[in-house]
């Protein structure tokens, strides 16, 4: 049995967190539909930090955030997203349609450089790379086939 957390933001109920009872993971679910490059919802910092945890967002060499609305936390990894951040308009971006019920989902290496907690990716998508530690750690083939924020490309155009 799966317990629901109905989310709003100004402009429209966009989302839901379920709790998966059996596990204790949560997931972040569209309660909506949304249009390829529609925008879901804006985000902000509720705070910055100087160093990556689980939970943050990298903007920058220096800076990562924990995001508000603070349930966009539970939008977890996929090989195959359907959501993107987009951290230089602080925008939650649809990649594809999504239907309501979908799990949100983004490609962690997007945001993140090199990643505070590497792990085993457990999507079992098609194109599943397995290990995600950050886009450092990718090749460009490899990340050619995803949408990265501009300081990933910034990063990766310096390497």
């Amino acid at each position: 049995m799966d317990r629901h957390s109905t989310i709003e933001n100004s402009q429209t109920l966009f989302a839901e967190v379920v709790v998966n009872e059996a596990t204790g993971q949560h997931a972040l679910h569209s309660s909506a539909f949304f249009e390829k490059d529609q925008v879901v919802t804006t985000f902000s910092a509720s705070n910055i930090f100087d160093e990556p945890n689980y939970l943050t967002i990298q903007l920058n060499d220096e800076q990562h955030i924990a995001l508000e609305p603070q349930c966009l936390q539970f939008t977890n990894h996929s090989c195959e997203p359907n959501v993107f951040f987009d951290t230089t308009n602080m925008l939650l971006v649809a990649l594809r349609d999504i239907k309501p019920g979908e799990e949100f989902s983004f490609f962690y290496p997007s945001t993140e450089f090199n990643m505070a907690r590497p792990f085993t990716c457990l999507c079992q998508t098609e194109n599943c790379l397995k290990e995600i530690s950050g886009a450092f750690h990718l090749s460009n083939n490899e990340l050619k086939k995803y949408r990265l924020t501009d300081f990933i490309l910034k990063k990766l155009s310096i390497q």
